[in-house]
């Protein structure tokens, strides 16, 4: 198995980061599996699948450049470039960094990940312009039109990691983050359940990138700072959002309980099956937060939830009484 050995240092200084370049190129290889791991997955491929197939028709180099660099077992580094420190980047600023990548660099990521010599026909210079001109064809058709919501559920996934880590630690904030991935004890991050040689990440850098497509990655740069002679260590795990955040707006209440209750009302009640913020509520649910807030308040005057605070963020979840009567209302 892959393990990281992270020190307390590390551990402590981590962050969660939002990255419109990991979740166009975690949309990209969504589209080149063809395969969707969840609905919401599968309905995004039938709307973006016949272009991205036409698109890539249309330039046979790219089409194979594109599998060469998503490999079976190993993702070209260039083009999946970990994320700067920046607070907020843009996608423009993120996408300079693979249009910069040198060529023999590019050359020599895409054999690695192909596993084997390159075809003749990808033995040329602009490699990492092409991969960038499609990551951005798959930005600006594929995901920009979702971003606003995709980032919102982005934002909701890191507000439950972070519950989880303020009621059982790192373990249970990392544990199942992506496939393979579980702490270990002794200060062994298992990043996966192939056997790749272990890392030191003492003094790094350790970022969490979520992305709503069910794709995951990890990623890491110790080349030199610009202009310096000290490397900047950065370590990144690109991790799906949970299920039921990435199935946002698709949880409907038992028709009954939608008119005792109102279809809205009832589908928060229905959502706290497990506790969440309000954050996540108005992603799942598409309302605003002001209506959510409403349906809270109305909720719990009527004792159907409860509430507590954890951290900077408070966690609504129903009561026995909310359970009682979600139960007690099937679909008809």
């Amino acid at each position: 198995m892959g393990w990281w050995q992270v020190n307390a240092d590390t551990l402590a200084g981590s962050r969660f980061v939002i990255s419109p370049l990991a979740e166009a190129m975690a949309s990209l290889k969504l589209l080149e599996q063809g395969v969707g791991g969840n609905p919401a997955d599968r309905a995004w491929l039938d709307v973006h699948l016949p272009e991205y197939q036409r698109h890539l028709d249309a330039d046979p180099i790219t089409t194979l450049l594109v599998r060469a660099a998503i490999g079976s077992k190993w993702n070209a580094t260039f083009i999946t470039p970990t994320p700067t420190l920046v607070s907020e980047p843009t996608f423009a600023q993120e996408l300079a960094h693979i249009r910069e990548t040198p060529a023999q660099t590019a050359l020599d990521d895409l054999a690695m990940s192909l596993g084997g010599p390159l075809p003749t026909e990808l033995r040329r210079s602009d490699l990492a312009e092409r991969a960038a001109d499609l990551l951005e064809w798959t930005w600006t058709t594929a995901v920009l039109p979702y971003w606003p919501q995709r980032r919102r559920i982005a934002e909701a996934d890191i507000v439950a990691r972070t519950a989880q880590l303020s009621q059982g630690g790192w373990a249970a904030a990392l544990d199942d983050m992506r496939p393979g991935m579980r702490w270990l004890g002794r200060s062994r991050l298992q990043i996966t359940a192939h056997d790749y040689p272990p890392l030191e990440l003492t003094g790094a850098n350790l970022m969490f990138v979520p992305v709503t497509p069910c794709q995951s990655w990890v990623s890491w740069d110790t080349s030199p700072i610009r202009g310096s002679s000290h490397s900047q260590h950065r370590y990144a795990v690109i991790y799906p959002c949970s299920g039921v955040l990435a199935e946002a707006g698709r949880t409907s209440a038992p028709t009954a309980l939608a008119r005792l209750l109102g279809p809205m009302r009832a589908g928060v009640l229905v959502l706290l099956d497990t506790p969440k913020t309000t954050t996540q509520l108005v992603t799942l649910t598409n309302q605003g937060l002001g209506s959510v807030g409403r349906h809270l308040k109305v909720l719990f005057d009527a004792q159907l939830i409860q509430r507590r605070r954890t951290g900077r963020s408070v966690l609504y979840f129903r009561t026995d009484a909310g359970e009682v009567l979600v139960r007690a209302q099937p679909d008809t």
